[in-house]
């Protein structure tokens, strides 16, 4: 049974979507004005992993995630390059495609904008205003917070203390068109050279929040089954989604909140962020680290934990990965001498892993305690493939459950290129062999250094010796 942490009710909660055998998954993206930066990589491969592991339990996953692609930020970032705003979102959008496709983040069934769904965000707005929810003042258009009777609930606030902290940001030309502190813009009025849109309230934009309201109903319906972003996001941007939504249609809007711990960076575990200017972009890190590294170390982490982001946690994972590439390797190098047909003890201990395996990604996907069952599946594989007598249909399930479980973390697991078929190298090794054999331990080590320096390693297994690339 499948639990999954729910932030409005504050436990875990059976997972039961809407529709059997379908999820309606709703992930806020990034505000493409820069690359992102890893804390915003987390978010999406948080999510990513969670996506994975209900496919791999059989779900169809239909699976959104926006672009901010107009907004405060945007305009400043392209006035100051010299650029229109849209030229801004188009260069960034297509970095966070590349970067992400680099840290192996699937596509989204749907990368909407908001810049394309500006009539949907009108009518939206239009139908607040028509059943009292929203109100219009000099061409802004803002929420009654105080009207929506659940305000507060997901970040488990009263209305009264998110006023006092409203109160101290609401700048003097705010104060006199909101009727209260605690209501938000829907919709901004234009300023000169702004990009705007025409709209019943003059030229503007869509305010930050409205958009993921939009965006989620329209393609996944009025009621979704999860919807998920950083912890940061809890309020006021998923509160005011909460608001906004279920005033406009009178329905639950989220059955399932998730939201993923921070990523923290130096000694004190300060949260990354670009206000803080300490943050590291995926851009970046990916021209020194192995992308899958990367995308290993921080899909390991249950996502409602914080990660601490060091060099040293990133030569763990590192470590760990290619534990666990050397043992799909051992396998792939015992095919050549396996006997055909399968292992019945071999099969029953892997459905005993999967087993372990679903049952601790069942709690809440709990990845910390999955991985810990792969790492076991790893040191048996790794004993299997020493043994005397192996079989070939063993070797091959014991490759495909290795590969199909640590492809839910996003890691892709194939046979190393570096298993070489080179009559030279081969020839070398038996030469070394031979010299082993008559006790020329000087011209074997001079062969292994020889092959080292041509970046070739040589390993001494029961069945032989192995070569592959450095």
């Amino acid at each position: 049974m499948l639990t999954i942490y729910n932030t409005l009710t504050r436990k875990k909660e059976e997972f039961k979507p809407l529709h059997p055998g379908v999820v309606n998954m709703y992930v806020c993206g990034p505000t493409v004005y820069n690359y992102i930066h890893i804390g915003n990589a987390r978010s999406a491969i948080a999510f990513d992993t969670v996506r994975r592991y209900l496919e791999f339990k059989g779900y169809k996953v239909n699976y959104v995630s926006n672009f901010t692609d107009v907004d405060d930020k945007m305009i400043k970032a392209a006035h100051e390059q010299g650029i229109t705003v849209p030229q801004l979102a188009e260069k960034y959008i297509n970095a966070f495609m590349e970067d992400t496709s680099a840290i192996n983040i699937e596509p989204a069934t749907m990368h909407p904008r908001a810049t394309e769904n500006i009539p949907d965000i009108i009518e939206f707005v239009s139908g607040l205003i028509d059943n009292g929810y929203a109100y219009e003042k000099d061409g802004d258009v803002y929420y009654r917070a105080r009207k929506f009777k659940h305000y507060g609930q997901l970040s488990g606030q009263s209305i009264d203390d998110l006023e006092v902290g409203a109160s101290e940001h609401v700048s003097a030309d705010e104060v006199d068109k909101k009727e209260d502190p605690m209501d938000f813009a829907l919709w901004k009025a234009a300023k000169p050279g702004e990009i705007s849109w025409d709209s019943p309230w003059g030229k503007g934009r869509p305010g930050w929040h409205i958009e993921c309201s939009v965006m989620s109903t329209k393609y996944l319906g009025k009621t979704i089954d999860i919807h998920a972003g950083g912890q940061d996001l809890e309020f006021p941007h998923h509160e005011n989604e909460i608001a906004q939504s279920e005033a406009e249609n009178g329905q639950q809007f989220v059955r399932y909140w998730m939201h993923n711990g921070f990523v923290t960076i130096g000694k004190d575990n300060e949260k990354m962020s670009k206000s803080l200017n300490n943050f590291i972009t995926v851009h970046d890190i990916i021209k020194e680290v192995d992308p899958q590294v990367l995308r290993f170390f921080m899909a390991t982490t249950q996502y409602r934990r914080p990660i601490q982001y060091s060099e040293d946690n990133l030569t763990d994972a590192q470590n760990n990965l290619d534990h666990i590439q050397t043992a799909y390797d051992n396998l792939t190098y015992r095919e050549q001498d396996a006997q055909a047909g399968g292992d019945d003890a071999v099969d029953a201990k892997l459905a005993d892993f999967k087993q372990r395996f679903t049952t601790a990604m069942d709690d809440d996907i709990n990845v910390q305690n999955g991985i810990a069952v792969v790492y076991e599946l790893v040191k048996y594989a790794n004993v299997y493939a020493q043994e005397d007598q192996v079989h070939a249909d063993a070797l091959a399930a014991l490759k495909t459950t290795l590969a199909t479980l640590m492809s839910i973390f996003g890691v892709k697991l194939t046979a190393s290129d570096n298993q070489i078929d080179d009559d030279q190298i081969k020839q070398l090794i038996e030469e070394r062999n031979e010299a082993r054999k008559n006790k020329d331990f000087a011209r074997s080590d001079q062969i292994r250094d020889d092959l080292k320096k041509q970046g070739i390693i040589l390993e001494d297994t029961p069945q032989g010796t192995r070569y592959k690339k450095e």
